[in-house]
């Protein structure tokens, strides 16, 4: 059961391929490229209750105890565009969250963060699996605290949806959110198989952009100046703007 909704019937409701619900797991993460290592459809989604060894980017822990959404999907796109594909996930999970909010409130911050209130609600973390230089499958993970405890000592940067909807469910951030990333997973319109983002998704991070404007350490000492279509973060030096594809933000 996920909060009240028997397991088995998850996978019909939301469209999906296939859909693993667990107690316990490592990483659903992982459990997802082992499902590609195995030949499973793309759109296959795991759930984890809660995770033993969650992780962000650059291998850093992400706190996981029940409560939260650990999720993670499977993608056969017929190339790897992780930057754009992390902004199309971004955009898709904040979109989520604002029709539960009934309000626009959510914003991105780049590369992979989710923020509410100016804390972090949200993170993402897409990995490839290559056979050479052909991709064999890409993994997504999303996190996203809804009615998980938040360790004190991060409390002051990050946010459970639940202090701003009590009632919330994680049932009704998947309901919202699972769809949209089958989506990208079956290349239909606004999915995975398109290049760069297009003119609606570019104003659409721009709208939420909460890095725009503001002078940066890290990854390269200047300010922030939004994204390329192709997902880079543009970053004006002083004596130019150059564009970065990946990196830890540090502000100044």
């Amino acid at each position: 059961m996920l909060d009240g909704f028997p397991a088995a019937g998850l996978a019909a409701r939301w469209g999906v391929a296939q859909c693993s619900v667990y107690r316990t797991l490592p990483s659903a993460l992982d459990a997802v490229h082992e499902l590609g290592s195995r030949g499973a459809p793309a759109a296959s989604v795991v759930i984890a209750e809660e995770q033993t060894a969650g992780r962000g980017r650059d291998g850093r822990t992400w706190y996981s105890p029940p409560g939260g959404v650990w999720l993670g999907v499977l993608l056969r796109p017929p190339r790897a565009e992780l930057g754009v594909l992390s902004v199309r996930v971004g955009l898709a999970l904040a979109d989520a969250v604002d029709v539960l909010l009934g309000r626009p409130e959510t914003r991105l911050k780049w590369p992979n963060d989710v923020l509410l209130g100016e804390r972090k609600l949200a993170g993402i973390l897409c990995e490839g699996r290559w056979h050479g230089e052909t991709l064999q499958w890409l993994g997504l993970g999303v996190g996203v605290n809804v009615c998980n405890a938040i360790p004190r000592e991060v409390a002051r940067g990050a946010v459970a949806l639940a202090e701003w909807l009590p009632a919330i469910r994680r049932l009704d951030v998947l309901d919202q959110l699972v769809p949209a990333l089958a989506g990208l997973a079956s290349g239909s319109p606004g999915g995975g198989e398109r290049g760069a983002l297009n003119e609606r998704e570019c104003a659409a991070f721009a709208a939420r952009d909460w890095l725009r404007g503001r002078q940066l350490r890290a990854p390269a000492p200047g300010r922030a100046q939004g994204l390329r279509p192709d997902g880079a973060l543009l970053v004006d030096l002083g004596a130019g703007t150059i564009a970065l594809r990946e990196g830890h933000v540090e502000l100044a």
